[in-house]
């Protein structure tokens, strides 16, 4: 009987593949109830993920999820931490989105923050961080004085060098950057190894930079509400994903992602899914090299096929979707204190 059960579950992933697998994909909730907005999260490992938020709120867990230590940053019971990038479970930096900006950082398992950031120009909102390795990561934030602000680090986070006023960071009127899970922007390495980001925009104007190029996003633009909100690139740094949508009418799924390649010559060649996520998404991540997840707050889609076909497995609302650096393991993270962990179901005993 079993025999028959596989040979029958075979002959359906060769006709439709996406379809019976995403459906066997599920989300787990594993915290929830903390009075806290999560949208910073950073998975180490399958054992140490940490997530930050609202009302100055920091979680850790170094157990793969199944307890939780949750922390005040003392002095910024207040502040908004959309972002998180962590090292391992004693170091992390977590970034404060409103002026002033900030970026702390912890190297005692989040007993005690550092500034190592602040700048109190007006106007100051961080976006996003991203890290190519424990030295280097770089910092975005929505325009001042007509360009993107951008800042960098070369030594994991100690100090920060301001380098937005390059012609590359100059920002469209109503263009900028979403803080809505960190991730609109890649800090990567090329195949010299030299450092490169990438990162995408939304607003009234949407647009992909890449190669300190600008490239337009056939994706939903024209209100503050569209635009792109995360990119992931795969393991060559060559393609990838872009979602986002309109955050104002999350159920619609007209043009809210895009497939994208970079050939040899640098131009970027986009290709529209067949089958779209299911909604506005904020966060987009891999799950190996052929599957992605992302999240928002209609919902969670998973795609098998590189991106072309997404299948909705979740109507919870989660804001931000991350794999482990160090491992298989994917958490998401959400309103009110929500935590999740992707499982995949055993139909056969």
């Amino acid at each position: 009987m079993h025999r028959l059960f596989i040979w029958i579950i075979g002959i359906l992933l060769l006709m439709c593949p996406n379809r019976l697998l995403a459906q066997i994909y599920c989300i787990k909730t594993v915290e929830s109830g903390q009075k806290t907005s999560l949208r910073g999260l950073s998975v180490v490992s399958d054992q140490v993920i940490w997530v930050s938020g609202s009302a100055g709120a920091v979680g850790k867990s170094i157990d793969g999820g199944i307890n939780w230590e949750w922390m005040k940053v003392k002095g910024f019971e207040q502040r908004d931490f959309r972002d998180i990038e962590a090292f391992d479970e004693n170091t992390a930096c977590i970034m404060g989105i409103a002026e002033p900006a900030i970026i702390l950082k912890t190297m005692d398992g989040g007993k005690s923050w550092k500034t190592v950031f602040t700048d109190s120009t007006k106007g100051m909102f961080l976006d996003a961080m991203s890290f190519a390795s424990q030295q280097n990561g770089i910092v975005i934030g929505d325009p001042i004085d007509g360009y993107h602000f951008m800042a960098t680090t070369q030594n994991a986070g100690d100090t920060w060098e301001i380098t937005n006023k390059q012609l590359s960071n100059k920002a469209l009127a109503g263009e900028a950057f979403f803080a809505s899970s960190g991730t609109n922007i890649q800090l990567v390495k090329d195949k010299k190894g030299s450092l490169q980001y990438v990162f995408a925009t939304g607003g009234k104007y949407s647009r992909f930079n890449v190669n300190q190029q600008y490239v337009e996003l056939p994706i939903v633009q024209g209100k503050e509400s569209t635009g792109a909100n995360s990119i992931v690139m795969n393991e060559s740094n060559q393609s990838g994903m872009i979602v986002g949508g309109d955050f104002a009418q999350d159920t619609i799924a007209h043009h809210n992602s895009i497939y994208f390649n970079i050939d040899k010559k640098g131009t970027v060649h986009f290709t529209a899914p067949i089958v779209p996520p299911h909604g506005y998404r904020s966060c987009v991540t891999y799950i190996n090299k052929n599957s992605l997840i992302a999240c928002g707050t209609s919902g969670t889609d998973i795609s098998l096929d590189g991106g072309k076909n997404w299948e909705l497995i979740d109507s919870t609302s989660f804001h931000v979707v991350q794999k482990a650096k160090k491992g298989n393991t994917v958490f998401l993270a959400g309103s009110k204190g929500r935590i999740g962990r992707l499982e995949f179901m055993q139909l056969i005993k």
